[in-house]
């Protein structure tokens, strides 16, 4: 029997910790000190040539990588359903928002999508990742990180400005755009968090549609090197949700995040077949 490793049990514990106080966008995990992005380190639209052959490259290697790890069963996707609500808005610019719960949920909505993308009409699913995440790894993985149509945040006014005109361009243009609407990934943590409104700034301002993505998950019958057991992905897909012409930019934002979470919270609760609480009492969404 593998030993349960001490590092996730330490995450576990803070996750129960968090979710008491009702710190739902703070981070779990144990991250080293961000290394801030400068506006020269980042080419959020691929111009420079060396970058659009460093991203065909990483891509190319990515898929194998993620179908690798399902053939190998690493990454165990049970169920796609609702794949009809992303043939819905396929042709459009889209955010698509997912659950955060673990480095692999990106890699299940990539396999998922990889019939509609990438060899099918060029276009690839571009990924919200936060600062430290670009800026922090060295090496091959950095390079990897760096050159998958990765669009990080920063606490950089200039770098930002850059980042939010690039997101316009991506979007009006058709792509499709992972957003972290819940922000920090709590590691295997199966309820919807409450989520932070600005994740819907990028919808609201280029006029696309919302697509909500709800991952759940049941416990296989294989453990993984952590002691764990590797979790069974269902990936539900949901019907659109577009920003209303008669609203108010900040009015959409939080109609598009109360209709999000509502969305996420009924599919947790049919699924699980448990209404959705938490054990704090503070939560605005409980």
């Amino acid at each position: 029997m593998i030993e349960k490793d001490k590092g996730r049990l330490e995450v576990l514990a803070r996750i129960e910790e968090y979710e008491k106080k009702g710190w739902w966008s703070k981070d779990v995990e144990e991250d080293p000190p961000t290394i801030p992005l400068t506006p020269d380190k980042v080419d959020y639209l691929n111009k420079k040539l060396k970058n659009k052959i460093a991203t065909l490259f990483v891509n190319i290697v990515a898929i194998h990588f993620i179908k690798k790890l399902v053939k190998t069963g690493q990454m165990i996707i049970k169920e796609i359903k609702g794949i009809e609500n992303y043939e819905a808005i396929k042709d459009s610019g889209a955010v698509l928002t997912c659950n955060h719960f673990n480095p692999f949920d990106n890699f299940a909505i990539h396999y998922a999508l990889f019939p509609y993308l990438y060899y099918k009409n060029g276009r690839a699913l571009y990924k919200v990742i936060r600062e430290g995440n670009y800026t922090n790894f060295p090496g091959l993985y950095g390079f990897f990180f760096r050159h998958c149509n990765t669009l990080p945040l920063s606490a950089n006014f200039s770098t930002m400005k850059n980042f939010m005109a690039a997101m316009k361009v991506l979007l009006e243009r058709g792509e499709k755009v992972l957003v972290y609407a819940e922000q920090g990934m709590w590691w295997n943590y199966r309820k919807p968090r409450p989520l932070t409104v600005g994740a819907f700034k990028f919808s609201v301002e280029s006029n696309v549609p919302v697509l909500p993505i709800f991952i759940t998950m049941n416990d296989s019958d294989k453990i993984g090197g952590d002691g764990f057991p590797i979790q069974e992905y269902t990936l539900h897909f949901l019907p659109a949700i577009y920003p209303d012409p008669n609203k108010s930019a900040k009015e959409n934002m939080e109609m598009l995040r109360d209709k999000n979470y509502a969305a996420w919270k009924e599919v947790y609760e049919t699924t699980y077949g448990i209404p959705l609480t938490y054990s704090c009492e503070n939560s605005e969404n409980n």
